[in-house]
């Protein structure tokens, strides 16, 4: 059967725009959250915010290919640039005066140079 990628049409604009991206300004990284944002609904990628305060550190930029959700707290501030977030991850987020973006928007900043981390 052949894959037929999400039917929401503002997700099937982002994965493609992520992909025009990927291809003109050689960011690989765009072309493998373009991927996960593919994979079916079952397969989605979900963090709690425990396992970003786990595995990062302060003034980080993260890139989740998925759902941010508020399980666990943060106690550091950081870039936090995700497909969706819950009400609690962004209550937690705002609460330390960390940055949480969307990945529309991320992808419109300019990040040459910026190290970016990939998580989920």
């Amino acid at each position: 059967m052949k894959r037929t990628g999400p039917s929401n049409p503002l997700k099937q604009e982002l994965i493609n725009e992520l992909n025009k991206l990927a291809s003109e300004k050689n960011i690989p990284m765009f072309k493998r959250v373009a991927y996960d944002l593919e994979l079916p609904l079952r397969k989605n990628r979900i963090v709690n915010l425990s396992r970003i305060n786990l595995v990062t550190k302060e003034g980080e930029v993260i890139v989740v290919p998925g759902k941010v959700l508020g399980n666990g707290s943060l106690d550091h501030k950081l870039t936090i640039a995700a497909y969706s977030f819950s009400k609690g991850a962004l209550d937690s987020i705002n609460k330390i005066n960390a940055k949480a973006v969307l990945l529309k928007d991320f992808i419109k900043e300019e990040i040459k140079g910026k190290k970016v981390k990939l998580i989920g």
